[in-house]
């Protein structure tokens, strides 16, 4: 994504300035490629060199459908940046336009969104095809999430809004909804939502916290180094510890809801129980699903960080470089800091499920 976010910005520093009174318009538009005409080679040294194609495009849709245009494609050698291409491959095509006259166009990125379509329309029938009706709640809850992280996080993320406090406020009402969609104005769904909302403030403290102590500035990776060159009223740190408490709320999520749901099944299997024995039933479940969960988020942070461990032991760096580089520790910080809120969201599901489900409380709903 950053090398593809690169290139772009590459290709708009070679288009020249058509005029200062008439600027150009920006247009992308995805396009076939029907034949590359040429390619020149420019040597720098023996070890670096450029190639330049023309490729001859047809754009498939925007406001130039149907057109032939020429768009340059350059190729440096450089894996993961260079966009190799044939007759027949579908990619997005960046156009400087004036006066309604294509004036430069660049090969931007590969086609890919049909595919990624396709795979979600799959994981949508999986889960309604083995969920049923509580699949149909799920594809409605990760809507909201999904809606708020779109149109509330990163809009305000961009206007400049402190991180954390914009991140938790999206957070708790993307919780709430979801709950409440899956299971209604109860107290299964208010349990939930209160040990999520534990959970993720305690992951919040500590990240902020264990960062401030370990200095990290949030400017560890190429995407993050990007952002902090744009002209963007961006709080890169915020961002960092920001983007920990949306790595951590989905399984925390899981967390008190699972907890939530057990605690409610126990009631109803022994109403006679009262808060605190379900209060423990609630831990004992909770303890089973902790050990498997902190380590899914582990393994889930460790896997996003692979290219970057295998390339620390690749270079044989000594073990005080990579554990005291920032990327390491950001890593470290992300997945100590949701685990451990997921942990201690399962005392705090466990107590407010107990006390909403408690016997007294059952016997007054009844009466």
């Amino acid at each position: 994504m950053a090398a593809a976010i690169l290139g772009v910005l590459l290709a708009l520093s070679c288009v020249p300035a058509v005029s200062a009174e008439e600027p150009f318009e920006e247009h992308y538009s995805e396009a076939v490629v029907v034949n590359i005409i040429e390619s020149s080679s420019e040597h720098i040294d023996p070890d670096n060199w450029i190639v330049e194609q023309e490729i001859e495009v047809r754009l498939v849709d925007g406001k130039y459908q149907g057109e032939t245009i020429i768009a340059k494609n350059s190729l440096s050698g450089t894996e993961g940046m260079d966009i190799e291409l044939k007759p027949g491959d579908r990619v997005i095509v960046y156009s400087a336009v004036q006066d309604n006259v294509i004036q430069q166009s660049y090969i931007a990125e590969r086609v890919r969104a049909p595919f990624l379509k396709y795979f979600v329309l799959f994981f949508a029938l999986v889960l309604v095809a083995i969920g049923g009706v509580q699949g149909i709640k799920a594809l409605v809850g990760l809507g909201f999430t999904m809606a708020g992280i779109y149109y509330i996080l990163l809009p305000a993320l961009l206007k400049g809004y402190a991180p954390l406090p914009i991140t938790i406020a999206v957070l708790i009402g993307v919780t709430f909804l979801t709950m409440v969609v899956i299971a209604g104005f109860s107290r299964k769904a208010a349990a939930a939502t209160l040990g999520t909302l534990g959970g993720l403030l305690v992951a919040g403290f500590l990240a902020v916290l264990v960062g401030d102590l370990a200095a990290l500035q949030g400017l560890a990776t190429e995407e993050e180094r990007i952002l902090s060159m744009v002209d963007l009223p961006l709080d890169m740190r915020g961002l960092l510890f920001a983007g920990i408490l949306i790595g951590a709320v989905g399984a925390v999520m899981d967390v008190a809801m699972s907890i939530s749901s057990a605690i409610e099944e126990v009631r109803f299997a022994n109403p006679d129980l009262g808060s605190w024995a379900l209060v423990r039933s609630g831990m004992r479940v909770g303890r089973d699903i902790m050990g498997t969960m902190a380590n899914t988020l582990i393994l889930a942070y460790t896997g996003g960080s692979l290219p970057f461990l295998l390339l620390y032991l690749a270079y044989e760096l000594p073990p005080a470089m990579i554990l005291n580089s920032e990327l390491i520790g950001a890593e470290v910080i992300r997945a100590l800091a949701g685990s451990i809120g997921l942990i201690v969201s399962v005392p705090i599901t466990a107590v407010i499920a107990g006390l909403l489900n408690g016997s007294s409380l059952h016997s007054t709903d009844q009466s």
